[in-house]
């Protein structure tokens, strides 16, 4: 009889460990959890984060946890804070075809048990790395598009709570036996329904890869107690792909989520913008009409979407001049006409008051959408056509590289974060310290 896929994939991470893991996944790694310190310090002077810090510090009270940005809480309290810090600001890295936010819930987790358990800062990285890589493999073999399965869940937080388990899990030492308790006991806390996307108003779209972090956390925290959880989390009758995505995996997805030839990991990119990765074609379509001096006297401009970007497109008139600063970074109209009025989103301006700026509301006045191109797995091949005085028209088409951040990038981005949060004179030493693996310092500075 085949064992569980929760226990084939623990024995296929622990294997991979064992075997060491590849030299340019553990550099990857360290650039990602150094741009995720980088956010998360930059997010610390945001209302969201105040609120978030009141309540958890209520709910779980004091302890020994490093906060992203200074300070300390009891381990649940800390991987929700962290969690939330690296996500509020919508700047943290994703994986395009998984539709994922690896960093958001895999790192803060791993935080907070590897300091409980006095783990090293290499046993942190490498936690990190294969927590990813799970997470990762996840969003592979369901591949979200627009419609179907994944389509309607937030998949960052549903695979997040399995993925947060495995880091925690990792970090705190865990057996074989518990790290599969690990994922079944975070199961039984697995959501993620999408509607604080969908909807428009709140501003609990910021937070919820916290949710997962927190409860992975808490997952691994039973399993070293010695709670067994269900062994058929993931493929049992009841399991997450039959109860959440409408079926079982088949077996050649069931291969690739453990086939170890090749990672996935590598393919987590680092976002240059603060705004939702399915806006982000059309900011790059937008800043290439602007730099070539196509965006002035626009009567109108159409943006051609497939059924995954509409989402962020409708109901059009509330996207068009959204009430929160959470609504606009997920609206297409909306940062397509930002950056065609004020050029690259950047933390300094897209702040509260791009809301109510008067010539960018205009401008997403003018912007039509059109449902034209086929979906895919991955963020949409963006089309912008703007139609000028005269009778003149432009269309700009995104191309693969736009959103490319390569390591020089990376590190001006994280010098960007730390000035933001007032933390500039620290930052050369800090992301020297991340980038070295020497995670804990990198967190004191």
């Amino acid at each position: 009889m085949d064992i569980s896929l929760s226990a084939a994939i623990v024995q296929s991470l622990l294997r991979a460990r064992q075997r060491g893991l590849p030299p340019a996944v553990l550099e990857s790694t360290r650039l990602h959890i150094a741009d995720a310190l980088g956010i998360g310090a930059a997010a610390r002077s945001t209302a969201l984060a105040g609120q978030v810090m009141a309540a958890q510090g209520l709910l779980s009270g004091a302890g020994s946890c490093r906060l992203i940005g200074g300070g300390k809480a009891a381990p649940a309290a800390a991987a929700y804070i962290n969690a939330a810090l690296i996500h509020i600001l919508d700047y943290d890295d994703i994986h395009d075809v998984g539709r994922l936010h690896p960093g958001a819930v895999v790192l803060p987790a791993a935080l907070a048990a590897a300091e409980t358990a006095g783990a090293s800062d290499e046993a942190l990285v490498e936690a990190v790395a294969l927590a990813t890589e799970l997470i990762c493999r996840l969003g592979v073999v369901c591949a979200p598009q627009g419609e179907g399965p994944g389509s309607e869940w937030f998949l960052t937080q549903l695979f997040g709570y399995v993925a947060a388990s495995v880091a925690a899990g990792l970090a705190l030492g865990l057996s074989q036996d518990a790290l599969v308790s690990a994922i079944g006991l975070a199961y039984m806390q697995a959501a993620g329904g999408k509607q604080a996307g969908f909807g428009t108003g709140a501003t609990a779209r910021a937070v919820y890869p916290a949710f997962a972090a927190q409860g992975g956390l808490q997952a691994a925290f039973l399993a070293r107690a010695g709670l067994t959880g269900p062994e058929g989390a993931l493929d049992g009758a009841a399991g997450l792909f039959r109860i959440y995505l409408g079926g079982q995996l088949q077996p050649e997805q069931r291969a690739a989520l453990l086939d170890f030839s090749a990672w996935h990991c590598g393919a987590v990119d680092i976002k240059p913008w603060p705004s939702c990765r399915l806006s982000h074609p059309y900011v790059a379509v937008a800043l290439a009409a602007r730099a070539a001096q196509q965006s002035g006297a626009i009567l109108r401009a159409r943006v051609a979407v497939n059924a995954s970007a509409a989402r962020l497109c409708r109901p059009l008139p509330q996207r068009r001049r959204p009430l929160t600063l959470q609504d606009a970074k997920y609206s297409i109209p909306f940062m397509t006409a930002f950056a065609l009025v004020r050029g690259a989103p950047s933390l300094d301006g897209l702040g509260e008051g791009a809301m109510r700026d008067p010539q960018v509301l205009d401008m997403a006045d003018r912007i039509g959408v059109e449902e034209t191109l086929p979906d895919n797995p991955g963020h949409p091949p963006a089309v912008l056509t703007l139609e000028h005085e005269g009778g003149r028209a432009s269309t700009w088409r995104y191309a693969p590289g736009d959103l490319r951040m390569d390591r020089d990038s990376t590190r001006a981005k994280f010098f960007e974060c730390y000035r933001y949060a007032g933390l500039e004179s620290a930052a050369g030493a800090a992301w020297q310290a991340a980038i070295d693996g020497h995670i804990g310092k990198a967190m004191q500075l």
